[in-house]
């Protein structure tokens, strides 16, 4: 059993190269930066060292891995965030097409079934479409809102303020990214299943943004309240900092395009996870804001 894992020192990466050792396997790792793995780490895996924008690298790393897990490197503020993300993958699928690969499971998101209208999402919807295309075996994983974004509003939760351009009152499927690591280990040691196929992974339950704002509330012991910003809003501040026009409306898209969404699958046993947010904030929110 071969198993390459992309952005290993990531939230859900890392989770995932911790469970495979645990559970006897050696993956192989693509990684930049090999420091960010740690002495211990790097001891029990395969290291791979290059860039996943280089499709070369890719190629000859991912050439006769059973299964690649493959996590989209993209950033948001990429210029041409949609466009980015599937070129980063198409090294990948042409792996697959050359039966250098036999099975894929991609990190996604809800809003990809949508295949088009949801800002950067659009970009997992392509790169789902194209592994599809491969004919090989490949799971989707898509995901929910993870629980980490809420580290880049440290700032203004410091300050007792929750930025939302959503509905404050419409419940969004929340996760905890170490959750996702689980089932995507889970799907990665399973040798057995075959086809192409789905599986959403949402939290433990549905959280407005007003929700979020009262659990933080208590975890953090400070009042947080919820502002509501426009889209244009958005696009101003973002334009303030330097992005570019593609990068913005990448960014201001995923929530717009999803604001109406229901997740293609429900809220069942397979697809729903156990880690609440209040947990996760305390554990990984409170210690920087404190």
């Amino acid at each position: 059993m071969t198993i390459v894992v992309t952005t290993p020192t990531g939230h859900v990466g890392s989770r995932v190269v911790r469970l495979l050792i645990q559970a006897g396997v050696r993956p192989t790792v693509l990684v930049r930066d090999t420091e960010r793995l740690g002495e211990e780490t790097r001891r029990r895996v395969g290291v791979r060292q290059g860039d996943l924008t280089d499709g070369a690298f890719v190629r000859a790393a991912v050439a006769g891995a059973r299964t690649v897990l493959w996590v989209d490197p993209t950033p948001h503020t990429s210029p041409e965030p949609v466009e980015a993300s599937l070129r980063t993958a198409e090294a990948l699928a042409r792996a697959a097409e050359a039966g250098e690969v036999d099975r894929i499971v991609l990190l996604s998101s809800v809003g990809a079934e949508k295949r088009g209208g949801a800002g950067h999402i659009d970009g997992l919807a392509r790169i789902e479409q194209r592994f599809e295309a491969t004919g090989v075996d490949v799971l989707h994983l898509r995901s929910g809102y993870f629980f980490t974004n809420l580290l880049a509003s440290a700032d203004s939760l410091a300050c007792g303020v929750l930025t939302t351009t959503t509905d404050p009152d419409r419940p969004l499927p929340w996760v905890d990214p170490r959750d996702i690591g689980d089932v995507a280990a889970a799907r990665l040691l399973n040798d057995d299943w075959r086809g192409q196929g789905v599986q959403a992974v949402h939290g433990p339950e549905d959280l407005s943004y007003r929700q979020v704002a009262a659990i933080l509330s208590e975890v953090l012991d400070r009042d947080i309240r919820v502002h509501h910003m426009s889209d244009d809003d958005l696009r101003a501040v973002l334009r303030s900092a330097g992005l570019r026009s593609g990068a913005v409306e990448g960014i201001v898209g995923m929530a717009a395009g999803t604001r109406d969404l229901v997740p293609e699958q429900p809220r069942d046993v397979v697809t729903t996870t156990p880690s609440p947010l209040a947990a996760w904030a305390y554990a990984h929110l409170r210690p920087v804001l404190h």
